[in-house]
């Protein structure tokens, strides 16, 4: 009755490799319910995400995950979809994110502050810290320095449970109604966000201000038919924001915090870049495109260990995908973490090599071999705010510190909506 359900539940990412490796591109996958494939070459994912994307909708399983989200920009389908990503596009414009660069060197030369040398850290919790802090100055221009402890353990119990941490896979597969431990936990925390986003948005309608920050432009944002958001489509944005706006880059600098602790050469060359290119000033948004190496560790770490690991699609009506029948209702299953460690695509894929982003290596992939912001019409929003905001973070904390992995065992990849060290990142803390 279960399949592959649970050899799938306990290792995600072991599993989903397996079946790539052995059975090819297209792998019918034998879980419960409706037919589920796995598609793991680019030309799969192309027709999925690009070529064929109005057929389809997001799977059931990241629908029951990201329920908290509403209707949100990651969930929300068809003509509903499109008008909030055009009332929500303005607030991403490129000139406008880069106005909050100095947003984000400022909160991290705060957070540096309070470092010492030779301290021991869990970079991961400094990291989710930091960027929880930014996604609130930005969004609703508000400090919650003093808040970001309980809302960061929100937000741990929703990651929890969305990937069964501490539980069975047929624990988490039992009706939220139930009281589990799990679900009160859940339930807590969705009150805690919930109100918060009602208090801040609230607050902000009674001002009328403008306070430069995303949630004034989702407030003013208007449709062809002068129709604004509600409140209700105004927290499940808002709510989307917290969690892809802080989440997915504290990942994404966490793992590569990982990888140049273990590559101390690689680190080496980041940091005389930062000296060349800074002079041992704070960054700014101007430094961007000098910044080659630092760009090319980023990519090499979300190649090696993307923040959104996999893509679910659900076929709303009959086609074909890679030569095989896809049946309306099939889930569809696409990974990154999969797809990007490809020896087809990628030389010596297991290994951190950033240099293969300024060496000509990767020119001429294919175009869904590495992407790790999604793809087709529904890239994601934010990859702007936060490819920028990762540089700038890197490189801030890069200039003051060198951080040295405490434990010789590498942390394990917990693959939940996002994809989490499990147990933290610990580092000894080099002041330069």
């Amino acid at each position: 009755m279960v399949g592959n359900l649970l050899a799938y539940s306990r290792d995600p990412l072991g599993f989903l490799t397996r079946c790539a490796r052995e059975y090819g591109d297209v792998v019918r996958l034998g879980f419960p319910g409706p037919p589920a494939y796995l598609i793991s070459h680019p030309n799969g994912v192309e027709s999925v995400l690009v070529k064929n994307n109005r057929n389809f909708v997001r799977d059931r399983y990241t629908r029951a995950e990201l329920r908290i989200l509403g209707d949100g920009l990651l969930v929300n389908e068809g003509d509903s979809w499109r008008r909030q990503r055009r009332l929500a596009q303005p607030a991403f414009h490129r000139r406008r994110v880069e106005a909050f660069g100095e947003t984000m060197v400022a909160f991290t030369e705060r957070m540096l502050d309070g470092w010492r040398d030779g301290e021991t850290r869990d970079v991961h919790a400094e990291m989710m810290r930091l960027t929880l802090e930014i996604v609130a100055k930005t969004l609703f221009d508000t400090d919650i320095s003093r808040e970001a402890e309980g809302v960061g353990r929100s937000m741990n119990a929703i990651m929890a449970r969305s990937s069964g941490q501490g539980s069975s896979v047929f624990l988490r597969m039992l009706p939220e109604s139930l009281p589990t431990p799990g679900n009160l936990a859940y339930r807590r925390a969705t009150r805690r966000l919930d109100g918060l986003i009602h208090a801040l948005v609230q607050e902000r309608r009674r001002s009328g201000a403008d306070a430069g920050d995303l949630l004034s432009m989702l407030l003013r944002a208007e449709d062809e038919d002068g129709e604004g958001m509600s409140d209700r489509q105004l927290r499940d944005e808002a709510m989307t924001i917290i969690l892809a706006g802080h989440e997915t880059t504290a990942i994404a600098l966490s793992w590569t915090w990982y990888l140049l602790g273990a590559h101390p050469e690689a680190e080496a060359r980041l940091s005389a870049e930062l000296e060349e290119v800074l002079g041992g000033r704070a960054p700014a948004v101007e430094d961007l495109p000098r910044l080659r190496y630092a760009d090319a560790v980023m990519k090499e770490s979300m190649r090696l260990y993307p923040p959104a690991w996999a893509v679910g699609r659900e076929a709303i009506g009959d086609c074909e995908i890679g030569g095989y029948r896809v049946p309306k209702g099939t889930q569809m299953f696409i990974s990154q973490y999969v797809i990007q460690r490809d020896e087809r695509f990628f030389r010596d894929p297991e290994a951190f090599d950033p240099d293969r982003w300024t060496n000509g290596s990767t020119e001429g992939l294919p175009p869904y071999a590495y992407f790790p912001f999604g793809g087709g019409p529904r890239l994601c929003i934010g990859n702007g705010f936060a490819k920028m905001e990762a540089l700038l973070l890197l490189a801030t904390v890069a200039r003051r510190f060198r951080l040295e992995l405490v434990s010789g065992r590498p942390p394990v990849p917990q693959p939940s909506i996002t994809l989490r060290p499990r147990d933290g990142i610990q580092t000894g803390l080099r002041e330069r």
